[in-house]
């Protein structure tokens, strides 16, 4: 057990019964005191209802309607038909004769990541993201996503796990990084 006038120890550590240490402050006792600290962050990002505002508004997007940022449902659908057609095409080579079987399953991944980094960077939304009414749109001010950002959300994407980490806005890390955002049309 800590005491309170333990100079090396933070003061959320100290164990007192609400006497003075000497750096001036009451330290209160043990169970009030580590309580609210780690409470604090315990407790995870506070709830949007309570006055934080909704999702997007730091980045300066409205609530809904075109420009508002896209639900995780609308993106994951259109990352459906992104696959699917990447699918299509992997089978029309394959059907061709101009790749064999084993070209397939990294031939789609190879597909989709092509397709998706040429129509983002060309046009600002993929494929599936176009039907779903969804664009990528650039969140720091600059007119559109350059090949170089398309190239890295591609990849995030790919390896599955970083776009899964979502901030309190919803955008996955692949959006954070290139400082991009999926909102709709």
């Amino acid at each position: 057990m800590l005491h309170v006038r333990q100079a090396n120890v933070a003061r959320t550590l100290r164990v007192g019964s609400g006497s003075a240490d000497r750096d001036g402050p009451t330290v209160p006792a043990y169970p009030g005191a580590m309580s609210r600290e780690i409470g604090s962050w315990l407790s995870g990002p506070q709830s949007l209802g309570s006055g934080d505002g909704f999702p997007g508004q730091r980045l300066g997007v409205p609530s809904d309607g075109p420009g508002s940022l896209a639900g995780m449902g609308r993106r994951a659908a259109a990352l459906g038909v992104d696959w699917l057609i990447s699918y299509g095409l992997a089978g029309l080579l394959l059907a061709a004769g101009l790749v064999g079987t084993s070209f397939l399953a990294t031939g789609v991944l190879l597909i989709w990541f092509v397709l998706g980094v040429v129509s983002v960077r060309l046009f600002g939304f993929t494929p599936g993201q176009y039907l779903l009414g969804l664009q990528v749109a650039s969140v720091d001010n600059r007119l559109n996503v350059g090949t170089g950002r398309a190239i890295v959300r591609g990849l995030l994407i790919a390896l599955v796990i970083p776009a899964l980490f979502t901030d309190s806005d919803g955008r996955g890390f692949q959006d954070r990084l290139t400082a991009t955002a999926v909102v709709r049309r």
